[in-house]
């Protein structure tokens, strides 16, 4: 089976590639507005793209009348943003905060996640969120219909548990984060795991 994403399935290509290409991790964005107002959605067209320095990527994509989405409107006005992880203690609450709002109206209350005061940046991260990256705009690419903002993580909060300081690594073993499966409402646990030693 060879399928054609520029021809006859360039109207399923978001549905096809969503359906395949996972798990894909699920960035919860908050973000701020010139005015001071808070956003958060998310987006698993996202995941890191190096260490040095270290950087992520995720794609904002348009609302459906094409205008840009809060987040990349707010991204384009201060620069800034937080890329929050979900775990499964808040899976609801990221999926709440996917609902179309009005322009500046904070998803996080109508999820029942809390801000707190990043340490570099404006836009706040959430409390709620085993890990908080905040991050720096670097720039954002526009190609053809997609955006992919690229930022440079300056800070990263995570909750006292998931990290060993002497050995300064994570515990991966404690975080239960979700994965994005196909779309439109699919979704999966990440604590089914198994080891693989690379070779020599």
């Amino acid at each position: 089976m060879e399928l054609d994403l520029e021809g006859r399935f360039a109207d399923r290509a978001y549905t096809i590639l969503a359906s395949l290409v996972t798990p894909r991790p699920i960035a919860l964005v908050t973000t701020i507005s010139a005015d001071g107002r808070i956003n958060a959605a998310p987006f698993s067209f996202f995941n890191l793209m190096g260490a040095n320095p270290p950087i992520l990527a995720f794609a904002p994509g348009d609302r459906d009348d094409g205008t840009p989405k809060d987040t990349a409107l707010n991204i384009r006005a201060t620069h800034e943003f937080v890329v929050n992880l979900v775990d499964e203690a808040i899976a609801e609450a990221m999926n709440q905060c996917a609902a179309s709002l009005p322009y500046g109206e904070n998803e996080l209350t109508r999820a029942g996640l809390h801000a707190a005061p990043s340490s570099i940046i404006k836009p706040p991260h959430i409390v709620e969120s085993p890990a908080s990256l905040e991050c720096a705009e670097w720039g954002t690419l526009q190609i053809g219909g997609n955006r992919v903002v690229i930022g440079l993580i300056k800070r990263l909060h995570l909750h006292d548990e998931l990290f060993d300081p002497e050995k300064r690594r994570v515990h991966t073993g404690k975080l239960s984060l979700i994965g994005r499966m196909a779309s439109p409402d699919w979704y999966c646990k990440t604590n089914d795991r198994f080891e693989i030693k690379r070779p020599d």
